[in-house]
């Protein structure tokens, strides 16, 4: 694979617009998307089926969209004793995980009332998880798991067929131990549409999480005035700091890890230390290629790899050597925070508790990984106890602004509580 040794500027936005720029953006497939999603919604199933058969089985007529839960069963049953280990290990520590951040109801009163802060979980989510490449067991787990942590009824997994119609088997088998209520053989665009908006066979869904292409991301986008999402989160990215002296063989690795997702993937290591990049090159460029991009970047210092690294906002991001692990307290934009040399990605993609559907192409800035809170819904319960200072302090706003009836709403409760 491909690296290239770059100076990192002096204004850290700079450097990040150009990085930013290697990969296609969202707006690359805007109107395609488009098209895909007024398609599925004018012929629903088989708009969806007709896109399965161009683009995912290679012209062979596509099998039914729901996958019979006897199949899905019988998938798990079949697993390798090895593969079943594994899934079972992520279940339980992505479930640990994501039950922690479960709030319970908790009331404030405040002059005059009371509030509750209240929580629910929407009825019914989908969790796209990627073909193409490789097929994503690891993607069930962290969608579906968390989905039910956060006490969602009905979880559905869609996932693109293979050119023999079927989805991967070990895919089945994850949505039988993560325990989905149902499984979709559909992906792309149409996949997120069908969710979105219903067909005949596809029930819509409040919420749809999960990884994919620009094409799977930018659909998402374009339907979330209809159904909650979680962020953008795909292509991959990653972005290692590490200080003089660190192993690059490990460095090495998971950047060839996080460039095993192929077009569209950025990866990047930045040090102080130019021999350290020029290790990092040799042994990546013996690698294969496989359609990411990798950009090593020669640092000044140390303040220099913190901002990079906020103003980038990577998917990944891995602090290797003591000075540069001593950043993670003021890192804030970052998906997910490896710290050490032990922490590779690769722990967190699978099984280390932490979930892999991150926010990507620098929207860290203002989204998180996939949580509980994608499933949730905040709310309030408001008990007024005395209406009488709330009404007469709050009337002259409300004739402030013009509204009237909002005064006399309020005011009306004064009189409804005078004593008689």
């Amino acid at each position: 694979m491909r690296s290239e040794i770059v100076a990192a500027g002096a204004d850290p936005e700079t450097t990040v617009a150009a990085l930013r720029e290697l990969i296609p953006a969202a707006e690359s497939v805007a109107a395609g998307v488009a098209e895909i999603i007024a398609e599925v919604r004018a012929r629903g199933d088989d708009a969806v089926l007709q896109y399965t058969q161009r683009f995912d089985t290679g012209g062979t007529v596509p099998r039914p969209l729901r996958v019979p839960r006897d199949a899905v069963r019988a998938a798990a049953e079949q697993l390798p004793q090895a593969v079943a280990e594994a899934l079972g290990l992520a279940i339980a520590n992505v479930g640990d995980a994501a039950r922690a951040a479960v709030q319970l109801d908790r009331t404030v009163r405040v002059r005059g009332a009371e509030v509750t802060l209240r929580e629910a979980p929407v009825w019914s989510a989908a969790v796209y998880v990627p073909g193409g490449r490789a097929p994503y067991p690891s993607t069930v787990v962290m969608g579906v798991v968390t989905a039910i942590a956060a006490g969602v009824p009905e979880v559905v997994v869609c996932a693109p067929p293979g050119r023999d119609g079927e989805i991967d088997p070990v895919v089945l088998g994850a949505c039988e131990l993560a325990a989905a209520t149902g499984v979709y053989r559909m992906g792309g665009a149409q996949a997120i549409a069908a969710l979105a908006y219903g067909t005949a066979t596809v029930k819509p869904v409040d919420v749809i999480v999960g990884p994919g292409n620009l094409w799977v991301q930018e659909a998402k986008r374009q339907v979330s005035a209809q159904v909650g999402i979680d962020s953008f989160a795909g292509p991959s990215d990653l972005l290692v700091l590490a200080e003089p002296g660190s192993d690059p063989e490990p460095i090495a690795l998971d950047l060839l890890a996080q460039a095993e997702h192929g077009d569209g993937t950025l990866v990047l290591a930045a040090s102080t230390s130019r021999e350290l990049l020029e290790q990092l090159a040799a042994l990546i460029e013996r690698a294969a290629d496989t359609g990411a991009v990798c950009r090593l970047i020669e640092l000044h210092d140390l303040n220099q790899a913190w901002s990079l690294a906020q103003a980038f906002a990577p998917e990944h991001l891995e602090l290797i050597g003591p000075e540069v692990e001593l950043l993670a307290p003021r890192l804030t934009t970052a998906g997910c925070v490896f710290v050490g040399a032990a922490a590779g990605t690769a722990f967190g993609d699978y099984i280390a508790g932490s979930n892999h559907i991150l926010p990507t192409g620098g929207t860290g800035r203002f989204a998180s990984a996939l949580s509980v809170r994608a499933f949730r819904r905040s709310f309030t319960e408001v008990r007024v106890g005395d209406p009488s200072l709330l009404a007469s302090t709050a009337a002259p706003l409300a004739r402030a602004e013009g509204f009237e009836y909002h005064a006399r709403s309020m005011e009306a409760r004064i009189r409804d509580n005078q004593p008689g």
